[in-house]
């Protein structure tokens, strides 16, 4: 994803608090260690319809399911978004889907932190600014793109006003490089190993 630049997407509005990651993605349905195919199992409880515990169909009423929300890159949501376990699943089925940001009132810390190493852009607004664009989205389906500019720090709405969040400088530095966690670590390698042979010197007992 290149942050660089302004970034538009279709924004699928789903205002619930406390969805934590078993909501995100239920434990049946982690089925793998891979990154790709969970898109299948996000939201699967809101998602399809069962019957004796069985898919049978999907549930035309939910958000992601819509025609106009199906190719949603953005998630507006309430307050303590990711909260649960810590599992990676919930992020990496979001990405998959093809999310690409989530907007909510908070996060849960240890989500919050899976999705910056995961390259999932978190944005914190107030409850008030998050009702206001789920109000836009409510009165058209033509209301539902939100334009995101990392480098300000503003999301601007589908009437054009903006509103200013903040982020991790870390963070907003790794995603407008385009890295991960561990792509920066190792742009430190010289350092990491200058650090490592004085350390021998000093303690040698260490790194035996």
């Amino acid at each position: 994803m290149n942050w660089s630049s302004a970034f538009k997407g279709v924004t699928a509005p789903l205002l619930i608090d406390n969805i934590d990651t078993d909501q995100i993605i239920p434990s049946r349905e982690m089925k793998t260690i891979s990154k790709k195919g969970l898109k299948k199992g996000l939201f699967a409880n809101w998602q399809y319809v069962y019957a004796k515990r069985k898919k049978i169909g999907l549930n035309k009423d939910f958000i992601l399911n819509k025609k106009e929300f199906s190719h949603s890159s953005i998630l507006l949501s309430g307050k303590n978004f990711g909260c649960g376990s810590s599992r990676e699943h919930a992020v990496w089925a979001l990405i998959d889907f093809g999310i690409k940001v989530v907007i909510a009132e908070s996060f849960g810390r240890i989500f919050k932190n899976n999705c910056a190493r995961n390259g999932l852009l978190t944005i914190e607004l107030t409850r008030m600014q998050i009702e206001y664009i789920n109000k836009l989205i409510k009165k058209s389906t033509n209301n539902n793109l939100i334009e995101i500019h990392l480098r300000r720090k503003i999301v601007i709405t589908p009437d054009n006003k903006k509103f200013a969040f903040n982020i991790d400088p870390f963070v907003m530095g790794i995603l407008l490089k385009g890295q991960d966690f561990i792509e920066n670590t190792l742009l430190k390698e010289r350092v990491i190993d200058s650090f490592l042979k004085k350390d021998k010197i000093k303690r040698s007992w260490a790194h035996l």
